[in-house]
């Protein structure tokens, strides 16, 4: 069985090997923790786009989108706090030399006991076969239970800690751990420091003049600036949501685990505006809405979970993540939080501008609360393509590499291929790729022997390939291949459409919901 590392590693080389994923400036010899999305990569990047906006934007009538611009006003982030509180706790091991965020390395060392919680399930599961209830023996093993009260123990007293900024406790917590340097195993560490994350830049002609500047490290702020004139052009009656999708830049202390973490990275976020005192109800509501979205792509109830946040942001008053079971575990995927009043409160007080909203049915002006949903989209890119990929051995003994993702965001949806390169057969392919390709994401493929073709398209996550054969010019049929079962079935031609619009149609996909 894969090790988390060898499986992670295929993972990142199937990306490159199939045009999804590229190191950047690859031929100047890259840079760190910086990447291109290839012609697949970038398709199935604008699909889960697709996928989130649409069922953020259009599926709801009280919500509507934006686009901000990546510069802002340096005073956008003395009012957020970015600049006086977005920091990291900073580490530096003095043997290794290898610098490393602080709470990361505690997080991983938590890591490391839930994997073990997972080896003592998973001995349980065969021991006791189909008797076995796993809740029960989650929440009355005694080995279990100590492992759990670990984790909490050591992931309360780190948010502790860090919300007191007591950054000398977490480095005697990392000493106490006995925590190593994972490249050298030294425990010879410096003293916790804080890291800010933020990017510098300039704006204007001369270096007299210029202005300093930041690169965006969330694109909330974006939305919140913009809070009146949407409200007011769209007429927007709280409770209301804008929703956003852009680049944001943090400049990360340890930018790893491939597109996970990155100093360049995309966000999918909507900000929902409601009244004092509601914002609780909504952070429930949301927090399930959000749960219902991941789970109608078909990826797993099992590989998603709650995490309560035991450090709160300065402006939350809740906060959760959805995590996801990503080859190296389980890691957050996107964030929902109770942000109070606080951002739009205080770009109020800095900018002198009145953001309140006159509520008639309250008959009162007020600051509105805000609940937000913030989703990495490189993250869910990875969360996807790493749960789709799979090496699966076949009844005649042979292998085969398959990317099982979700129909509704493969790159190709369907693989037209004619058997031979002659008798009429391409031409017969080409007319139905032709006709499908207004509805579908189609490729023609002619190159090489059909079932090495097949190979490639499983390779490739495409859900159907169609082949045309001599039969086919005979009664007007085709095969139709599933690549998740391999199943092939004869269909008339006319009938293909109506056969692939229930897997393939993202209603179908988005009625789950």
């Amino acid at each position: 069985m894969a090790t988390q590392n060898e499986t992670f590693k295929k993972v990142i080389s199937h990306a490159k090997e199939y045009g999804f994923v590229f190191p950047s400036s690859e031929i100047y010899d890259g840079l760190s923790a910086v990447y291109d999305y290839g012609q697949n990569g970038s398709t199935l990047k604008n699909n889960i786009k697709n996928y989130w906006w649409r069922a953020m934007v259009q599926l709801h009538e009280n919500i509507v989108g934006i686009d901000a611009a990546i510069f802002m006003h340096p005073t956008t982030w003395k009012a957020s706090g970015h600049v006086d509180a977005f920091n990291d706790p900073l580490i530096d091991n003095k043997d290794s030399k290898k610098r490393y965020r602080a709470d990361v390395l505690i997080e991983d060392y938590c890591a490391k006991i839930e994997t073990k919680i997972e080896k003592e399930v998973a001995k349980a599961a065969k021991r006791f076969g189909e008797d076995f209830d796993k809740e029960q023996f989650l929440t009355t093993n005694s080995r279990v239970l100590g492992y759990q009260q670990k984790i909490e123990g050591i992931l309360k007293r780190m948010g502790q800690s860090l919300e007191k900024e007591d950054l000398a406790d977490v480095k005697n917590l990392i000493e106490e751990l006995e925590i190593a340097c994972p490249e050298s195993g030294s425990r010879n560490w410096t003293e916790v420091k804080q890291f800010n994350l933020m990017f510098g830049t300039k704006l204007g002609a001369s270096a007299d003049s210029a202005m300093d500047l930041f690169l965006r490290p969330e694109t909330a702020q974006g939305i919140f600036v913009n809070f009146m004139n949407v409200q007011k052009t769209g007429r927007m009656k709280i409770p209301f949501g804008i929703a956003q999708i852009g680049k944001a830049f943090r400049n990360e202390i340890v930018a790893r685990q491939f597109i996970f973490r990155m100093r360049e990275f995309e966000q999918m976020e909507m900000q929902f505006f409601v009244p004092p005192g509601t914002q609780k109800q909504w952070y429930e509501q949301w927090k399930q809405t959000r749960l219902n979205w991941h789970l109608s792509l078909g990826m797993g109830a099992d590989n998603y979970r709650f995490h309560d946040h035991e450090k709160l942001a300065h402006y939350a008053d809740a906060a959760a993540d959805i995590e996801f079971k990503f080859p190296f575990g389980f890691k957050e995927l996107e964030g929902i939080h109770s942000r109070t009043d606080f951002d739009l409160g205080s770009h109020e007080e800095f900018s002198g501008k009145r953001l309140q909203y006159f509520d008639p049915e309250r008959n009162e002006n007020y600051v509105p609360y805000v609940v937000e949903t913030s989703i990495g989209l490189d993250r869910m890119f990875l969360a996807v393509f790493s749960h789709a990929l799979r090496e699966e051995t076949l009844e005649d003994g042979s292998s085969r590499t398959v990317l099982k993702l979700p129909g509704i965001l493969a790159p190709t949806q369907i693989a037209v291929l004619p058997l031979v390169k002659k008798d009429g057969l391409p031409d017969l392919a080409r007319n139905i790729k032709d006709k499908l390709k207004w509805d579908y994401a189609v490729n023609y493929d002619e190159k090489d022997a059909v079932g090495r073709r097949y190979r490639r398209q499983d390779a490739l996550g495409t859900p159907f390939c169609i082949t045309v054969d001599h039969q086919s010019l005979e009664d007007q049929t085709v095969t139709l291949r599933d690549r998740d079962t391999m199943k092939q079935e004869r269909i008339p031609i006319a009938g293909l459409n109506s056969r692939l619009d229930q897997s393939l149609n993202i209603k179908h996909w988005l009625q789950k919901i």
